[in-house]
């Protein structure tokens, strides 16, 4: 039985929840359709579509009245000069929120991890309010936890808050965030998670971005995988449900969910809001 304290963490986490989108020819049109101007969209970057397939859909989803958050990898980023330039190009639109990861990619030019280009963000005059950075709740594929935490705390001066990577283990989330804090970071969190996705395409994408630790977590609970395979796809409430009592405390600072749509746009927000109300409910 889910208590009280838990579904009041579910609403606040849900209502402060941010989408992240892939930048295809759709997408733009999925977003209008089924999202409210009050959603903030996360639009992501990769090699296969450059950047500027992120930046234009920011604008032109900015120019919209949405909230926007363009990533910009740092990999993918050349150097100063095309850093001074899409700089000025994102915030002439008015966009005031961008996320760095470092990107998976070979890098292109002058910035191997996204703390060079931090860095060079900061001497631009930190021209964007709000600066994620990335957080791993499993083991990257590439870099040693210890040194993901290191990371972070390097990064505590030119960042605004983190963002954690997709996972599907509740335990894993909640050692991870006492960890930070214990280590003494103290940013603010997003809690990365997936929005209802059908099975295949779930598994094929997580394989994709690196979070091998959480695909064998699947073929180990057997029952997590057999809900991923049924109608409707994996909805997270039970996930949330789990993290919630670790996220809810005060120092956990955890204020909201990042989720990865992988573009089933209309499927998330139904998800949110259906939810929403059952909790709502429980607690009137």
């Amino acid at each position: 039985m889910r208590n009280k304290s838990v579904a009041r963490t579910m609403v606040r986490l849900l209502e402060q929840a941010r989408y992240e989108v892939l930048p295809t020819g759709t997408t733009e049109d999925k977003v209008l359709e089924h999202l409210p101007r009050d959603r903030t969209v996360t639009i992501t970057a990769s090699p296969s579509k450059g950047l500027e397939a992120t930046l234009d859909l920011a604008e032109r989803l900015t120019g919209h009245g949405y909230t926007t958050v363009p990533h910009l990898a740092a990999r993918m980023v050349s150097g100063r000069s095309e850093l001074a330039e899409i700089c000025a190009r994102l915030t002439g639109k008015g966009i005031t929120r961008i996320f760095v990861p470092g990107g998976d990619s070979e890098p292109v030019g002058d910035y191997p991890d996204a703390l060079a280009l931090l860095e060079d963000l900061a001497d631009l005059g930190s021209p964007f309010g709000h600066v994620g950075i990335t957080g791993y709740p499993e083991s990257h594929p590439t870099i040693h936890d210890d040194l993901t935490v290191q990371s972070m705390w390097d990064k505590r001066h030119h960042a605004t808050h983190i963002v954690s990577n997709l996972t599907f283990d509740p335990a894993a989330v909640s050692s991870w965030v006492r960890r930070l804090r214990s280590r003494g970071v103290t940013m603010p969190l997003l809690l990365g998670m997936p929005g209802p996705v059908e099975r295949a395409k779930l598994l094929a994408m997580a394989t994709k971005i690196g979070v091998g630790e959480s695909t064998r977590f699947l073929v180990k609970h057997k029952g997590t995988f057999a809900r991923l395979a049924a109608p409707g796809g994996f909805t997270g409430e039970r996930f949330l449900e789990k993290c919630a009592p670790a996220l809810g405390e005060p120092n956990a600072l955890v204020e909201g969910l990042h989720v990865f749509t992988f573009n089933q746009i209309a499927e998330t927000e139904a998800w949110r809001n259906d939810l929403l109300v059952g909790l709502r409910n429980r607690l009137t």
